[in-house]
């Protein structure tokens, strides 16, 4: 039998010591294409560093056979006014094979030249960051992760706040990816372009709804359990189409990003 490419057992994530994902237990097979989902706050982000190994287990394990994997965060976690251009940080993507310190030689450019123009940002390689619309930095992001080539990818909201024709171009490569037999594990809010695009689903409330075939876990009974369960800090914290939880009389902080 293959191994799971991720195999997470009775895990529990949060910060402070306030659990945010409460007793997970799945596995992603590899070559999997998977969206988590839930109501904000439910604890989708507080899992990607939980398996990135950037936030500790508050109680179970995280399994990875191998370290093979690629990141992105929320655009909003990119620091816009770093003095950088566009080749600066596609060249980031090199990193686990150039170190701190190696140089970047002729062939590396040109994967760079190409990874830009497959993201349809050829030419932009001088551009400052602080010049990019919402869309074309999030096409920059989608090169480095290109010059990555890892085989489990985990993406973070990563269409958020951009145009449909980005979202599609940049869907395209995430089927790709698929189709080449990677992992992706995607965090997103769009319940629509999850049906369309991706097989499997994860719906978090802090705790576990539903984990397995998208039809599946979408169902009208799965998202109504969903939104009246207490998000992770702001008891309050609305779906994306405006939605409400009920409040639960419990009093978490909310301060806290994830």
């Amino acid at each position: 039998m293959t191994p799971p490419a991720i195999a997470i057992d009775d895990v529990t994530l949060g910060y402070d010591g306030h659990p945010a994902v409460h007793h997970l237990s799945g596995s992603f097979a590899p070559g999997s294409l998977t969206a988590v989902v839930g109501p904000n706050g439910s604890g989708k982000s507080t899992l990607l560093k939980g398996i990135m190994g950037m936030l500790p287990t508050l109680g179970g394990t995280i399994a990875l056979p191998q370290r093979d994997i690629a990141y992105l965060p929320q655009r909003a976690d990119l620091d816009r006014e770093f003095p950088a251009c566009v080749t600066d940080l596609v060249m980031l993507g090199l990193w686990a094979e150039r170190g701190n310190f190696a140089g970047i030689g002729g062939s590396d450019r040109q994967r760079i030249a190409a990874a830009l123009a497959t993201v349809g940002l050829e030419g932009y390689g001088r551009r400052g960051l602080d010049t990019l619309s919402g869309g074309q930095l999030q096409r920059t992001l989608f090169a480095r992760l290109l010059l990555q080539d890892a085989a489990v990818i985990l993406l973070d909201e990563p269409f958020t706040g951009i145009d449909e024709s980005t979202v599609a171009d940049l869907m395209r490569l995430v089927e790709g990816w698929h189709a080449d037999g990677r992992t992706v594990i995607a965090v997103l809010h769009d319940l629509d372009l999850v049906r369309r695009h991706f097989p499997k689903t994860l719906l978090l409330a802090r705790e576990p709804i539903g984990w397995g075939a998208t039809e599946e876990v979408l169902s009208p009974d799965n998202l109504k359990r969903a939104r009246h369960m207490p998000a992770a800090w702001d008891e309050h914290a609305p779906w994306h189409d405006g939605q409400t939880p009920p409040a639960t009389g419990h009093d978490h902080h909310a301060g806290h990003a994830h």
